[in-house]
């Protein structure tokens, strides 16, 4: 039966699975059993020998990774433009100046920022206290600090924010009702607005919460600043996983591309 269904074309075939599809299955799988204090099979050698071969085939298959479009600190600040003087607005205004300016926070971190991790600085401008997300499981990066620096007109849009909203405790970002807040934003949430944003300033381009983190090191990549400085910022664990947005940002400037250039 099913088979005169998918002849008849009323019902599809499954197709084969995406390389990325099945490296996300398997990182589910093992943050599940590390999660239950399991014994975890997908940290075993065959299993990581097999993906790493998987990796290598789907390359040579023309398979890549569907990254999306990176922001640039103009398409933040016209991103920003877009956000009016209501409560909803200056949230967003705050959550994208926050994840952009803090070393590019994925969504679940802006999700679980909370109030309690900030810290006013003496001289203006705020540090943020990040001391748990995807690449700190054991604990801060060798050379980075926990302490995330919030300046300028990132810490302007905060301080707004938090003064409208009157928030002294609990979820930094929060669901705005028409006359109270609700609860702490999901990760899905700061991935919407995100694309809200982008839409209303009329950006092209496939943007959503990565967005934000790739930019920042987009943007840095294209003022030069030097690759240990942007990952104690963004806690990257290895330069091999922030190259490639590295490279992006900066190869139009990459003084190793002028060597035919006359002294």
């Amino acid at each position: 039966m099913d088979s005169a269904l998918v002849h008849a074309g009323l019902k599809k075939k499954p197709g084969p699975l995406a390389f990325s599809s099945l490296v996300h299955r398997v990182a589910v799988l093992s943050a599940a059993h590390k999660q239950a204090r399991q014994d975890n099979p997908c940290e075993d050698r065959a299993v990581r020998t097999l993906l790493s071969k998987g990796r290598r085939a789907s390359h040579k298959r023309g398979e890549r990774p569907a990254k999306k479009t990176a922001l640039s600190a103009a398409d933040l600040r016209a991103m920003a433009a877009t956000c009016d003087t209501s409560l909803k607005g200056k949230r967003d205004r705050a959550l994208l100046y926050f994840a952009f300016a803090s070393g590019g926070r994925r969504r679940s971190e802006v999700a679980e920022a909370t109030v309690n991790h900030l810290t006013r600085l003496p001289e203006g401008g705020y540090t943020y206290r990040l001391d748990h997300g995807k690449t700190l499981q054991s604990g801060p990066v060798v050379g980075s600090s926990p302490d995330k620096p919030i300046l300028g007109e990132a810490a302007t849009a905060l301080q707004d924010w938090l003064d409208v909203a009157e928030i002294t405790d609990g979820p930094l970002f929060r669901r705005v009702w028409p006359r109270s807040l609700g609860g702490a934003l999901s990760g899905k949430a700061v991935a919407a607005i995100v694309k809200d944003r982008a839409r209303l300033a009329g950006l092209d381009g496939d943007f959503a919460g990565h967005s934000l983190r790739s930019g920042f090191v987009t943007e840095g990549a294209r003022r030069g600043v030097a690759l240990p400085a942007l990952m104690a910022m963004t806690d990257h664990r290895s330069v091999a996983s922030v190259i490639g947005y590295f490279q992006q940002g900066g190869v139009g400037s990459n003084p190793a591309a002028r060597l035919m250039d006359e002294d």
